[in-house]
């Protein structure tokens, strides 16, 4: 069995070299053998660059074919990358930076606009530029064209399974954002697994928006392609316009993604040519049963959306194609890990009753290696051996979960996973705010939108339009709050610590600001810039 990316490619150009693999956006088709070349002629740059087996590389990309090179190249110089969110900015992103230690960055033109300000007071050495050179004071800068230069001879540094790949970041959640250590088995695990619950199969071809620098986009797509003789196109942005017709263009018979996407889909005007879609599968997680059933008619397109997972462990549950289903559930245990239920005194619950869910492997790759530098929330998460994911939901006797809710305080908004500790540092900045209390409230869509409860100094006025571009300039476009709500005070228990609850069970009233309703939004163009929002869009 390969249980190494590096060794999974070589496999692939054994068998089948010319076949494509792997394309995104307007990007060409790469077969497994371009890829295998081209990660190996990189690498050689990056190791006459002074990267060396355990050195980090960040990188800050959107959905680019680089970062399928980077990663193959990273994988055989026994090195570790750091993807980091490509919207990312300001504290945020200088915090992930700091704490991965990266001696080298990777980014396009806009991410090397957010680290610039950032670079002198970090450990990185060496800027890699994908697109025009923009030199910063103090730091090398290299064009990505000249460490991929000419083909050399390279002697890869073969993996092993337990070698550390990647340090994926959490969101963050009552403290700061988390690395997770992804091991090269780890990255092996997820692909086979998909494949063995028949998400994956042979011959198929995957269409995603997904990130990829999220766990959706290399372990839960890339790798399952990877593993299973499939091939996975990558495209650059989500439009649910053109979202059907660009997956059929590019030959696709899976579509992955999340449950807004495919609710987007449903939104859009009906037409004759839905039926012609035809899809072998479509997994939009989650998603209501009833808008599962609605995209499965009009589309005629089989639909699952029960999968459940996170950083340090995925898949949790993923129900087999052909298996068992219970689609209001968050799908089924895999076979290679072990749940338990617990309540708050660590004992196991019986079948129905709600608590947190805990998990550990039964495979030696299942599960991540830790936090990065930080034992102590290592320990923390693996009190009693068992991981401790930090979300409550239900057990049935056949093995399925039913997800309830977060335990910890963190909003999922389209998609992202946004550390209310770290928007609250962002907000209370600003010099009008006193307090402040992030929440999330219900979306239309799916997962969350954001409420920011605020307190403010006593006799200062709050302009909404000014609070609007002071977050569009300070906390990434995804985090900005939809909802501002203003009050004498926040609810407190009996030593002062912020009752949240409160606040997300009063949801959202009349008297609250709709920045949405107001027209105030950041256009696609001006996501990673520091130009005005237009109001009104």
């Amino acid at each position: 069995m390969i249980r190494t990316v590096d060794g999974a490619l070589s496999q692939r150009v054994a068998t089948a070299p010319d076949e494509d693999f792997v394309r995104v956006g307007d990007s060409p088709w790469l077969t497994a053998g371009e890829l295998d070349r081209r990660a190996s002629t990189l690498a050689h740059g990056l190791r006459s660059l002074g990267v060396e087996p355990g050195d980090r590389i960040a990188t800050i990309l959107p959905n680019r074919i680089e970062v399928v090179e980077m990663l193959f190249a990273v994988a055989k110089l026994g090195a570790v990358q750091v993807p980091l969110n490509y919207w990312l900015k300001g504290e945020f992103l200088r915090h992930q930076l700091e704490d991965c230690g990266a001696g080298m960055l990777v980014v396009d033109r806009a991410g090397m606009a957010a680290a610039a300000p950032l670079l002198p007071s970090l450990p990185v050495e060496v800027v890699v530029v994908l697109d025009d050179d923009q030199p910063t004071a103090g730091v090398r800068v290299v064009p990505y064209a000249d460490v991929l230069g000419e083909g050399c001879a390279f002697d890869a540094y073969p993996s092993q399974p337990d070698t550390l790949l990647s340090i994926l970041y959490t969101s963050g959640t009552t403290g700061l954002p988390k690395g997770c250590m992804l091991s090269a088995g780890y990255f092996s695990y997820a692909g086979r697994s998909y494949g063995e619950r028949g998400w994956v199969v042979p011959g198929d071809r995957i269409f995603t928006t997904w990130p990829m620098f999220h766990t959706s986009g290399q372990l839960n797509t890339l790798m399952p392609a990877l593993f299973n003789d499939a091939s996975a196109y990558f495209d650059t942005e989500f439009h649910a316009s053109t979202y059907l017709a660009k997956a059929r263009e590019v030959g696709a018979t899976t579509l992955f993604g999340v449950g807004f996407m495919g609710q987007a889909i449903l939104a859009q005007t009906p037409s004759d040519a839905d039926a012609d879609a035809h899809f072998r599968l479509a997994i939009w997680i989650p998603m209501p049963e009833d808008r599962q059933l609605e995209f499965e008619r009009r589309f005629n397109t089989p639909v699952l959306s029960e999968g459940y997972g996170q950083t340090e462990i995925v898949p949790i549950t993923a129900s087999a194609i052909g298996g068992p289903r219970k689609r209001s559930t968050a799908g089924e245990i895999v076979p290679t890990v072990e749940v338990r239920i617990i309540d708050a005194g660590g004992n196991e619950l019986p079948p129905g009753e709600i608590g947190e869910i805990t998990a550990r492997p039964l495979d030696p790759d299942a599960m991540f290696l830790g936090y990065w530098r930080n034992a102590e929330a290592t320990v923390q998460a693996w009190n009693g051996l068992w991981h401790h994911t930090g979300d409550t939901g239900y057990l049935d006797a056949d093995g399925f979960i039913t997800f309830v809710d977060r335990k910890k305080d963190a909003v999922r908004r389209r998609g992202e996973n946004v550390s209310s500790f770290q928007l609250e540092l962002a907000i209370s900045a600003h010099p009008a705010v006193s307090a402040v209390a992030v929440t999330g409230v219900p979306s239309e869509l799916s997962d969350d939108d954001i409420k920011a409860s605020l307190v403010l100094h006593e006799g200062i006025a709050l302009d909404m339009q000014e609070f609007f571009q002071f977050l569009k300039q300070t906390v990434p476009y995804y985090a900005i709050p939809r909802y501002v709500d203003t009050r004498a005070a926040l609810p407190t228990n009996a030593i002062g610590r912020v009752m949240k609850q409160v606040l997300r069970d009063e949801g959202v009233t009349d008297s609250m600001i709709d920045f949405e309703a107001r027209g105030y939004t950041v256009p696609r163009a001006e996501r990673l810039g520091s130009a005005s929002t237009r109001v009104g869009q």
